[in-house]
């Protein structure tokens, strides 16, 4: 019985993870909405506390919400991925090698509804990994994990419909291919 070092446990998950991204497979998509959630939590503290004017403290109130229903997702996610015997990124590096939204310092420095419209298109790139995600789990047959995934997407309509209220607009204005299409008239 050979014992591997804890170099060549980390090295075999390494490639197993290159793998799968290459693949890609149900879990590889999920650890992408990981870093993702953990990005945007990181991006909700930033417009909460940088944003001004008349927005302001509804933005405030809202993003306080959803600082904690991504925590909990973020968590749950991660104990799920563990259930489903799945490498689960744990490094910091990892969420930002896997992270698909854009962050900058400079941001929190944009217009109320600037950094709100930035919030909005952030749940809608969410929902492009969660959709891939949700048709990898189905096709794996990983039920729990398209259960799971099935109310993120939930959730992350919501919170593009409430953002989106904010800005004065319906859920999905602005998002759409159909809307650019109709700028064209």
């Amino acid at each position: 019985m050979t014992t591997m070092t804890i170099e060549d446990r980390y090295a075999a998950e390494q490639a197993q993870t290159e793998h799968d991204h290459h693949v890609p497979t149900a879990g590889a998509m999920t650890n992408h909405i990981l870093a993702n959630l953990h990005i945007s939590i990181v991006k909700f503290h930033q417009v909460r506390w940088s944003v001004k004017g008349p927005l302001a403290l509804s933005v405030r109130q809202l993003l306080s919400g959803y600082i904690d229903t991504y925590r909990h997702q973020f968590d749950a996610l991660g104990e799920l991925l563990l259930d489903e015997g799945e490498i689960v990124s744990t490094t910091t590096q990892e969420f930002h090698d896997y992270n698909m939204l854009q962050e900058g310092g400079d941001k929190k420095y944009l217009s109320a509804e600037d950094q709100v419209a930035e919030l909005v298109r952030d749940a809608d790139t969410h929902n492009l990994f969660i959709d891939r995600a949700i048709k990898l789990a189905e096709k794996e047959e990983r039920p729990a994990l398209a259960a799971f995934l099935v109310t993120l997407r939930g959730t992350n309509n919501h919170i593009i419909r409430e953002l989106q209220a904010v800005l004065g607009n319906d859920a999905r204005d602005g998002l759409d291919e159909d809307d650019d299409d109709d700028d064209e008239d």
